[in-house]
């Protein structure tokens, strides 16, 4: 694990400008093309080969090739939404186990990967429930997340990477990883966690939703998903544990349109057609969000 107490003053030749919290993680991230360490010269990261990548805009560090987001990425609309309703709090016992969970895993001084960070709010999240001296690095594909997750805390940097393809991250160097409601890379994952280190990962169960789904036509919960799950990470990580939780949500016709325009089903049908349809539900709509919180120990190499 990365020294973040002395990798917190600036690097040598880090300007002053240089944003923060950038220099405390360059000991994590690695230059994807040829995987040398990164320096941070006002806001440009460079390593000895002169691999270069420019911090956008809004302070997000645009990794993959020529800045292409995968076909799958998360859309302007669906970051919208997920955004808003996030922050309605309807998600607050997910975020409390996580941070509940992550408080009880990450070592002083730990460095956080939110693997699929999306906007950063799970990420953000733990990172306030624990102390100061620790940070946490969020990857995502999307750029309008990214835009978000960037700001999303001042412990926090995020990066554009696509999670099927080795990460830009060193061995070893994370304590905790994160993976909500996204893609997995076992090996990968694997790799970037310290051997002590522990992966949370959330999938929602077959009652997640379900209700919603079946009177909407909504894209259901594969009820296969544990099984693939166990499948995906079992040669690579020992499942320590698990819990699942179940909490009833009254919504309103907007809040609906939010909740499903934030997900997969956002792909198939347009926002005028699902307000449609979510207004003939009349109101509150009450849904059962199911959730399984899964803590995995890395087998040993």
């Amino acid at each position: 694990m990365p020294d973040l107490t002395r990798s917190a003053a600036p690097h040598d030749d880090t300007d002053t400008d240089t944003p923060a919290p950038w220099p405390r993680l360059l000991g994590v991230l690695r230059c994807p093309p040829c995987g040398g360490a990164l320096t941070l010269t006002g806001r440009t990261l460079r390593c000895e080969r002169r691999h270069t990548f420019d911090l956008a805009r809004q302070g997000y560090a645009p990794l993959l090739a020529g800045g292409r987001p995968a076909a799958t990425a998360d859309t302007a609309g669906m970051v919208a939404a997920r955004d808003a309703f996030l922050r309605s709090g309807h998600f607050a016992p997910l975020t409390d186990t996580l941070a509940a969970r992550t408080a009880a895993l990450c070592p002083p001084g730990g460095v956080l990967l939110d693997a699929g960070a999306g906007t950063g709010h799970y990420l953000a999240a733990v990172l306030d429930a624990l102390p100061d001296d620790t940070a946490g690095l969020g990857l995502d594909t999307s750029v309008p997340a990214l835009r978000r997750a960037a700001r999303a805390h001042p412990r926090a940097v995020a990066a554009s990477w696509d999670v099927w393809q080795p990460l830009p991250v060193r061995t070893g160097s994370v304590d905790v990883l994160l993976n909500v409601f996204a893609p997995r890379n076992g090996p990968e994952f694997h790799r970037v966690l310290s051997p002590t280190g522990a992966l949370l990962v959330v999938t929602p169960t077959d009652r997640h939703l379900a209700d919603l789904q079946r009177r909407l036509g909504l894209l259901s919960v594969d009820g296969a998903k544990d099984e693939r799950l166990r499948n995906t990470l079992g040669a690579h990580f020992t499942r320590q544990e698990h819990e699942e939780r179940d909490h009833a949500l009254a919504l309103d016709t907007d809040e609906v349109v939010r909740l499903v325009g934030m997900g997969p089903t956002a792909r198939h049908v347009t926002e005028e057609e699902l307000r449609d349809r979510a207004a003939g539900l009349g109101t509150p709509v009450e849904v059962t969000a199911s959730f399984r919180v899964s803590v995995y120990r890395p087998r040993p190499a």
